[in-house]
């Protein structure tokens, strides 16, 4: 059923009845820089759900680092890439988590219905990939994209659409901003600790978390601890250490109170080289003291101001693993403790179906906290980009509000 008109952001249609237009926060090429003016709210057609389809009424949009690339259009274009590859649209509408109502289904989803309250996770692909189809990991896919990033039609905007495997059931104790915060954040940091033969994450095992006050570094934590493993966190200062500590770490390191960041010094340098592992030592030391061994896992996203200790600090036969270069990406490493040390250097990229209900099913069994740190209005979405692109961080996630008129609904009673 189609409705004619468009509704304020906050309101809803009744059940089932799809407006022809709605409002989203957009981004265009010809405002690609700061995300304050990159988004802006415009009006816009609803997307129809095609066979494999499910149209969400947003209630509430989580916000995450991948959309301030989108508005900066760097390090890629998303916009002109999706238009090479044959895509119409000539703009973006970015937002990666989402919780809402499920409005319209394509023919052949059998799932979902219409009035079910869901999440959506943000791995998609295309599922006649041949890589899929022969039941490999799909993330792995060629035709592998983030949901909300890579593809059109995210969660910053009145209805999203998504593909019928990405639909999770919401958990009925959180409410609408709970259920948004950390999908995204929380099945990147499942597949970082589960995702990888022979280093996945161990009872008793320790690990390091970089951001432990973060929206992935919190999520990373708690499930180190729903694993009966230990976390110690590395933060910017106290008041963030003692958040990490209050979801589950056993301790944190101040790294404010190290100086060897960056990329580190040439091998052949010995002046810097000596300084460099001096400070490398002391971080090691107090790596050890708190976890009582050298991380098995390190679970890492500055990339290039921390990637050298990183690759330093891990066990012998140890992980870094990491999922993104909030730092920079021109990363250095000692190639010495990889080779004789036999660690181990490991990418991390969304989340597939398995990992994603694995995630999920915590949620639900209120083992895991989504950790909800910002509530904004839908149209502070371009703002909380533009802090979180400065490093303007907060406790746990932002979530912006969109079909929920007002904070703390969607709870079951």
């Amino acid at each position: 059923m189609t409705a004619s008109s468009t509704l304020p952001v906050g309101q809803l249609p009744s059940l089932g009845e799809v407006p022809n237009r709605m409002y989203a926060q957009v981004i265009r090429q010809d405002r690609f820089g700061d995300p304050r003016t990159a988004f802006q709210v415009e009006q816009v057609d609803v997307p129809a759900p095609g066979a494999d389809e499910v149209l969400v009424a947003v209630m509430a949009a989580g916000i995450n680092y991948n959309n301030v690339w989108a508005a900066r259009g760097l390090p890629v274009d998303v916009i002109g890439l999706r238009q090479r590859a044959g895509e119409p649209h000539d703009f973006h509408i970015g937002g990666s988590d989402a919780s809402g109502i499920v409005y319209a289904v394509g023919d052949e989803v059998t799932s979902v219905a219409v009035g079910d309250e869901v999440v959506v996770h943000p791995g998609c692909w295309d599922p006649a990939d041949a890589w899929v189809a022969a039941g490999r990991d799909p993330m792995l896919a060629p035709s592998a994209r983030i949901w909300g990033y890579d593809t059109n039609f995210g969660s910053f905007a009145q209805f999203t659409l998504a593909q019928e495997h990405q639909i999770l059931p919401k958990a009925p104790h959180l409410t609408w901003e709970e259920a948004a915060a950390s999908t995204l954040v929380g099945t990147t940091a499942y597949r970082m600790l589960h995702g990888w033969a022979g280093n996945e994450l161990h009872e008793g095992d320790g690990v390091l978390v970089w951001g432990g006050s973060g929206g992935v570094g919190v999520q990373a934590i708690q499930l180190v601890r729903a694993a009966g493993a230990t976390a110690v966190a590395v933060v910017s200062d106290d008041e963030r250490g003692r958040y990490a500590v209050d979801h589950g770490a056993v301790g944190y390191i101040d790294r404010t109170e190290f100086s060897h960041w960056g990329v580190a010094p040439h091998w052949q340098d010995d002046t810097r080289q000596t300084a460099w592992q001096k400070e490398a030592r002391a971080f090691k030391r107090r790596v050890r003291d708190l976890l009582g061994r050298d991380p098995a896992i390190v679970v890492e996203h500055p990339g290039e101001a921390t990637l050298p200790t990183s690759a330093f600090v891990c066990a012998r036969g140890g992980m870094v693993v990491i999922c993104a270069g909030t730092t920079g990406y021109s990363a250095t490493l000692d190639l010495r403790h990889q080779w004789v040390m036999q660690k181990r250097l490991q990418g991390a990229h969304g989340t597939n179906d398995e990992q994603a209900r694995a995630y999920n099913r915590l949620l639900l069994e209120r083992r895991i906290d989504p950790a909800v740190g910002e509530v904004l209005p839908f149209e502070g979405i371009p703002a909380a980009h533009a802090d979180m692109g400065a490093g303007v961080a907060v406790f746990g996630n932002r979530v912006a509000l969109v079909g929920a008129p007002e904070p703390g609904l969607g709870a079951a009673s």
